[in-house]
C-alpha cells in the first residue's frame, strides 16, 4: 500500500467501531443478527457519523468507540434504502471530520485506502489497492447503483468504513466483500450522502424521490434469465406465492434477460401497485399478481 504512515495517521482519528443491538422480533434479526459491528466515518464536527445501512437497520441501541478509545451512545438519523447508506450522530461535537470528495474524478487503475474497525474498542486496520471499476452495480436483494466503486483492497473489517484517495479524502462508504478475481471491495460514492446532504439530515431518508415497488426477493441470471433464488418471509413476493426456482420471463408483459433491466423495469413502478409477474415454474408459465411493498416500511 502506497499510502504514507502521516496520511494514514490524519485519517485514522476520524474512523469509529459501531455497535448495534437489535430486537430479535425485528424482521432484519433473522438475516443480520441481533448483535452488529460495523465501521464508520466522522464527517462533521457537529457529531454526523456516515456509515452502510445495513448495519443499522432495526438498531435499539448503537453505540460508538472513536479511535481515542471514547466510548458514546449515537442515534440513526438517516438511512437511504436505495444507496445502502446510514448516517449516525453522537451527542458530543469537536471530533475531527473527514474531508469528502466526489468520486466523479476517479478513473479505473487510480489507488485507494480502506479503514475499518479491527473489532477492538480502539482498534483500525488499513489495506489498500486500485480501483477495477467505477461503473454500474446491482445485487440478488433488489439492489443497484448506477456508479459503484470496486477495488483490489481487501476490506479490512466490518462494513461501513472509508475509502479513501491518495490525498486522504473519502470517496466512499465500504459496503461489502466481493471476492471475485479482481474485486475484492465494492464501496457507495460518497455523493450519495453529499448530494442529498440537507435532505437526508432534515426528513431522515430521501423525500424528494418517489416510492419504487418491492418485492422481498434474493435473484440471480442464468443463461440471461432472471431466476428466484430466495424470498423474504411475509414479504410482497411470498405472500404472492412466488417460490424459490422460479424463473421471471417478464413483469408488466415486459421480457427481460438480465437482472439490471428487471430492477428498472419494477422500479418505474411506485410502492403499493400490482405488478405482474410472469413466471416459469413446473414445466408451465404462471401470471401472479404481486401489490408490490415499501422496503422502508417493512424493516422500519
Amino acid at each position: 500500500m502506497n499510502a504514507s504512515v502521516k496520511l494514514i495517521e490524519q485519517v485514522i482519528p476520524s474512523t469509529v467501531t459501531i455497535r448495534v443491538t437489535v430486537p430479535p422480533q425485528h424482521k432484519s434479526a433473522q438475516l443480520l443478527g441481533t448483535e452488529r459491528m460495523g465501521s464508520g466515518a466522522v464527517i462533521d464536527t457537529d457529531g454526523y457519523i456516515l456509515t452502510v445501512n445495513y448495519i443499522v437497520i432495526g438498531a435499539s441501541s448503537v453505540k460508538v468507540s472513536m479511535a481515542d478509545n471514547t466510548q458514546l451512545d449515537a442515534e440513526v438519523i438517516a438511512r437511504d434504502f436505495a444507496s445502502g447508506i446510514a448516517v449516525l450522530k453522537v451527542s458530543r461535537i469537536g471530533f475531527p471530520p473527514l474531508p469528502l470528495q466526489s468520486s466523479a474524478g476517479l478513473r479505473t487503475g487510480d489507488e485507494v485506502f480502506l479503514v475499518a474497525s479491527s473489532g477492538e474498542e480502539n482498534g483500525r486496520r488499513i489495506a489498500g489497492g486500485g480501483l477495477t471499476s467505477v461503473s454500474h452495480f446491482d445485487a440478488y436483494w433488489e439492489y443497484s447503483l448506477e456508479r459503484a466503486l470496486t477495488s483490489t483492497a481487501m476490506n479490512p473489517g466490518p462494513g461501513g468504513g472509508p475509502m479513501f484517495d491518495m490525498y486522504g479524502r473519502m470517496v466512499g462508504i465500504v459496503s461489502l466483500n466481493l471476492n471475485e478475481i479482481g474485486k475484492f471491495s465494492l464501496a457507495i460514492p460518497v455523493e450519495n450522502f453529499t448530494d442529498h446532504k440537507d435532505e437526508l439530515l432534515r426528513y431522515g431518508r430521501r423525500v424528494t424521490r418517489s416510492s419504487r415497488a418491492w418485492i422481498g426477493m434474493y435473484s440471480y441470471t442464468l443463461k440471461e434469465h432472471i431466476v428466484i433464488a430466495d424470498l423474504l418471509p411475509d414479504g410482497p413476493g411470498a405472500k404472492a406465492g412466488l417460490k424459490a426456482g422460479d424463473v421471471i420471463l417478464a413483469i408488466d408483459e415486459k421480457e427481460l434477460t438480465d437482472r439490471r433491466a428487471f430492477y428498472q423495469q419494477l422500479w418505474s413502478r411506485p410502492a403499493g401497485e400490482t405488478v405482474l409477474f410472469r413466471v416459469f415454474r413446473n414445466n408451465a408459465v404462471q401470471s401472479i399478481p404481486i401489490i408490490s411493498g415499501n422496503v422502508e416500511e417493512f424493516f422500519g
